[in-house]
């Protein structure tokens, strides 16, 4: 059973490469962490089996028209929940690696998550995170679009200096949104809280006034794009019917639970309106 489960695993994490290096510091690149030092292989290696996010998202919205304007009020009008109970959430949202996710959405799933005790779940979503890169990106370039602070001033959760990427879509929500339509998958009882906490970890980007919102309103069709073309490769169907059994099994004999302070915030911040 042990070499099983190894072999297993192996399968969800897959070969690694080297991630490409950029000598060009003025060119963008993408969402911090969300790039592996050593790339896993996506699950869709054939560039023929990816979601065209480019085209299948709406072209970001330009200066002078309703949207743009309305992305603009939301940032300027968010900048008074600086230093809140919410922008504190937004600053823990920054994160994307795979463990600081697991324990994002530890609350939402009702039992503690994380590489050693989920190890299964992690290797899948650390296979994702390759394909996620690779259908975030061509839109981002498609579009150019500037992030909210480099239009109007007003403070952000985190260093600007950090923010290189294009704005639209927001490479957090499109991640925070997958992660969670793959949750409500593996754990249907709780579905509705899984995606309750997709959608504020993709608010949070609003809030910390890293994205405007309709990037992030477009990282959440990316998601749904991505998972849906997901579903077409037998690898990662096999990936989670192996993950449902683990995370079945860590749910049945958790006697820990998630922090419930960090619970009371989550569960806080879904209410808040912008």
């Amino acid at each position: 059973m042990q070499a099983m489960m190894i072999q297993l695993l192996a399968l969800l994490i897959g070969a690694t490469a080297p991630a490409a290096a950029t000598d060009m510091p003025q060119t963008p690149v993408p969402e911090p962490d969300l790039r592996l030092a050593n790339e896993p292989v996506p699950f869709l290696v054939d560039k023929a089996q990816r979601a065209k996010s480019s085209r299948i998202l709406p072209p970001a919205p330009v200066s002078g028209t309703p949207r743009y304007e309305a992305d603009r009020d939301v940032f300027r009008r968010t900048r008074a929940l600086r230093d809140s109970p919410r922008w504190a959430l937004a600053r823990q949202d920054v994160g994307l690696g795979v463990p600081v996710m697991l324990t994002n959405f530890s609350c939402a799933v009702g039992t503690r998550l994380s590489p050693v005790k989920t190890p299964m779940l992690a290797g899948l979503l650390t296979r994702v995170s390759a394909d996620a890169e690779r259908v975030i990106e061509p839109a981002k370039a498609s579009n150019r679009r500037l992030r909210p602070f480099r239009i109007d001033n007003g403070a952000v959760c985190q260093a600007k200096e950090k923010l290189h990427s294009y704005d639209y879509p927001s490479g957090h929500a499109t991640w925070g949104w997958t992660i969670g339509l793959l949750l409500a998958e593996l754990a249907p009882d709780r579905a509705s809280e899984v995606l309750v906490r997709a959608r504020v970890y993709g608010e949070s980007r609003v809030v910390c006034g890293a994205h405007n919102l309709s990037a992030v309103e477009a990282g959440q069709t990316t998601a749904a794009a991505l998972v849906s073309t997901l579903h077409g490769s037998s690898a990662f169907r096999d990936a989670m019917q192996a993950v449902r059994g683990e995370l079945a099994a860590a749910r049945e004999v958790d006697d820990i639970g998630p922090d419930h302070a960090s619970c009371m915030a989550e569960a806080a911040a879904a209410k808040t309106l912008f």
